[in-house]
């Protein structure tokens, strides 16, 4: 599709959320379509990031994202600690849950090329797998939810968030001071001779910084993907009578219960992917397509196992890329500092099952 006609589809689509849906729907669609662009346009991808890091010792992808971090963590800390009734903290309980998700979802994320992010941008873009990909990621995300009772019975302690406990000033010394430290490793690590700085990826550093902070503010809780994807299939579950939610201890909860029986454009995380798509869909229509290398049957059925282990396992895990690491740690939430290594272990997994079958 080209640009204007793009164009048309997209002001209509949010005129259309603005007068039927609501206002702040339309502004978050926005943010999203910000947010695709960004990710896209800089390919800004996390998978891609910490893949470059393990094979290539190139730290520039990862110091990009300790620079979102920082920046997101500076802006979302203090509007935390102000307003503590209107805006909430990504927080996840550390759990058996958490640290078997997050190994599982950092070694997927590595086979099926993306993350929550990266699997919706690249869609987004038009890429065959990823596309592919999104349907069984949300299929996997919805399961996750339905069974994550069970996986919290194996033990788990109540969430921990640092701002509320400190308050906004020690958790953000405490938050730079950590990504400082993971940042003087990633260096060391990688050498003297390896590439630091990648302007076009600390350009979407800082914009996906702002932009996350403009979603804490509008919709009143972090960034999030997953959320919106277990909330699709569970919808589509639910319509065709295969899943009873009010059954389900997840799902039965008030606030999934609602969400649930409202329209999916009412739903901020939605609304938000959608936006990331439609922005992807953006950068796709001003450039010429590249055609993708042809994958053996072997590298389809693996990279879709993974895809639909990544929908699973974020669940486990309370969160990707984005709203265990990012908004995890950027709101101050301890799950978010169990999330990385666990899943940065993963990929070290997960780059040679990548290598093995030659994707």
């Amino acid at each position: 599709m080209k640009r204007l006609p793009l164009a048309i589809v997209v002001v209509a689509f949010v005129l259309a959320l603005a007068w039927f849906v609501a206002l702040r729907q339309a502004v978050l669609f926005l943010v999203g379509l910000g947010m695709g662009a960004v990710l896209a346009g800089a390919r800004f991808g996390f998978t891609t990031g910490w893949r470059k890091l393990i094979e290539q010792r190139d730290p520039s992808g990862v110091l990009a994202q300790l620079l979102l971090l920082g920046l997101a963590a500076a802006i979302s800390m203090p509007l935390l600690a102000a307003f503590p009734t209107d805006l909430g903290a990504a927080l996840g309980p550390p759990s058996y849950s958490l640290i078997i998700g997050a190994f599982v979802f950092g070694a997927c994320m590595q086979v099926a090329d993306g993350c929550g992010s990266g699997t919706l941008y690249k869609a987004g873009l038009g890429i065959p797998m990823n596309m592919a990909i999104l349907p069984l990621f949300a299929i996997g995300s919805f399961l996750g939810s339905a069974t994550l009772d069970r996986w919290l019975a194996l033990g788990a302690m109540p969430p921990y968030g640092l701002v509320a406990h400190f308050g906004a000033p020690v958790a953000l010394v405490v938050t730079i001071l950590g990504l400082g430290l993971l940042g003087l490793i990633v260096v060391r690590w990688a050498g003297r001779s390896a590439r630091i700085v990648d302007r076009k990826l600390l350009i979407g550093a800082v914009l996906l910084a702002i932009l996350a902070a403009l979603n804490l503010v509008i919709a009143g809780q972090p960034w999030g993907i997953v959320y919106g994807f277990g909330l699709w299939a569970a919808k589509v579950a639910t319509a065709v009578g295969v899943f009873d939610p009010t059954v389900n201890h997840f799902w039965s909860e008030t606030v999934n219960m609602n969400t649930l029986s409202q329209s999916v454009f009412l739903d901020v995380t939605s609304i938000t992917n959608l936006g990331i798509l439609a922005g992807a869909l953006w950068i796709a229509a001003g450039k010429s397509r590249s055609s993708a290398r042809p994958m053996t049957a072997t590298q389809w059925m693996v990279g879709l196992v993974a895809g639909f282990l990544l929908g699973y396992s974020s669940r486990l895990a309370f969160g990707c890329n984005i709203g265990a690491m990012v908004s995890g740690i950027s709101t101050g939430s301890l799950h978010g500092w169990i999330w990385v290594p666990m899943a940065f272990m993963g990929s070290l997994i997960g780059v040679r099952v990548r290598r093995h079958f030659a994707f």
